[in-house]
């Protein structure tokens, strides 16, 4: 396809530059409309970015791709610059209402599922301003594309145009749902994604929310401690809780009968109480840092508590105790304090050897035979401690 001159903008407030693409329009359903066409690696991400997971000062999620895989780039930019090279896969771009479809006139424009017409797609004058473009699938071959020597080799494009973030989420979740994406995205994305995926999906999305909210809210006891797959690498010296085993012991919480979450679920209409959720997990874990200063918000090397076993244990603590405790009582912290401080005397988070495992605090890890021993020692100490009325 021969490459189109640019316009030039009426004035200096516009972009410098508009791409004018000839396209087909393929429209799946109201408002939902496809557009196929073709753009070089260099124009795809003069108009696309390459967005990455990550979040605003405010905690909001922005962007939702994956980090590139250099080597994976590296293949790609090989085979490019080879011989006989064909490159039929599309990447995906989501582009914003600045793009616009222009139908064209006459005879023969349309077969009854595609119709042919123009594109309008503004680039920015300089990286100051935003691109209309967002790739949602496809992000290390439009880098190998833009890398290669074949500059100008055009490569498959196909487009939706919406300004709703939300939207773009559901497609790349989809779109990637044939293949592995790092676990941690997944679980991140979920809660921001309103639109229904598919079953798994939906029943990960409230744990995922939940952490989402304990990390964000400055009276929860976990703000900014938590590592998720957004957090940047300037912060994760300061994001000491690794989020898989907070996420997988609340998702555990809510679906199995004997976890403490489980009866604020309506399981026949998939609905559930958030409010009563959000106050036992807040009530409990405020008591929990409470009761071990010495040992919170610190690395899970210096502190087991912060650790993935400690974090589990605790958990299965939470289930324990948690259906006894009166949550609308004003004193409901105080309550929990006090069953806390059954197990205090024997923790040895940050120091000194566990009794009932045998092990010095620095050696419990995050293995099976830890994990399981570490739960049943505190539960068991739990038990033993408040039947005989310590």
């Amino acid at each position: 396809m021969a490459r189109n001159k640019s316009e030039q903008p009426e004035s200096p407030s516009k972009p410098k530059t508009t791409l004018k693409r000839r396209v087909l329009q393929l429209a799946q359903s109201e408002n939902s409309d496809i557009y196929l066409f073709a753009l070089t690696g260099e124009e795809l991400l003069a108009v696309a970015d390459v967005s990455r997971i990550s979040r605003d000062e405010a905690g909001k999620l922005i962007g939702y791709q994956r980090p590139e895989v250099k080597r994976h780039v590296r293949d790609i930019v090989e085979y490019l610059d080879g011989p006989d090279v064909l490159f039929p896969h599309a990447v995906i771009v989501a582009f914003s209402s600045k793009v616009r479809f222009v139908g064209s006139r006459g005879p023969n424009v349309t077969d009854g599922l595609s119709k042919a017409g123009d594109l309008f797609i503004p680039v920015p004058g300089d990286s100051a301003e935003t691109k209309p473009g967002w790739i949602v699938d496809g992000q290390q071959r439009a880098l190998a594309v833009s890398k290669s020597k074949r500059t100008g080799l055009p490569i498959p494009v196909c487009a939706f145009i919406t300004d709703n973030i939300e939207r773009q989420r559901d497609q790349f979740l989809r779109i990637n749902n044939s293949r592995p994406l790092p676990r941690g995205l997944v679980t991140e994305l979920l809660p921001e994604v309103s639109a229904p995926i598919t079953g798994n999906t939906s029943a990960s999305r409230l744990p995922s929310a939940l952490l989402n909210s304990l990390n964000s809210e400055k009276d929860s006891p976990f703000f900014g401690l938590i590592k998720r797959a957004s957090t940047s690498e300037a912060d994760k010296e300061h994001r000491v809780i690794p989020d898989g085993p907070l996420l997988k012991a609340l998702r555990e919480s809510l679906v199995q009968p004997s976890g403490c979450l489980f009866v604020f679920r309506n399981l026949a209409s998939n609905d559930a109480d958030v409010d009563r959720i959000w106050l036992t997990v807040m009530t409990y874990w405020l008591a929990v840092k409470r009761v071990f200063p010495e040992a919170w918000g610190r690395p899970p090397c210096e502190s087991r508590l912060m650790h993935s076993a400690g974090l589990t244990a605790m958990s299965r603590l939470m289930d324990r105790i948690m259906p006894q405790i009166d949550l609308r009582a004003s004193n409901a912290v105080d309550e929990v304090v006090a069953e806390l401080e059954v197990i205090q005397p024997f923790c040895r988070w940050t120091e000194g050897n566990w009794e009932g495992l045998g092990l010095q605090w620095n050696e419990l890890e995050n293995v099976s035979r830890h994990v399981r021993g570490l739960t049943n020692f505190l539960l068991r100490t739990y038990v033993e401690r408040r039947t005989s009325g310590h």
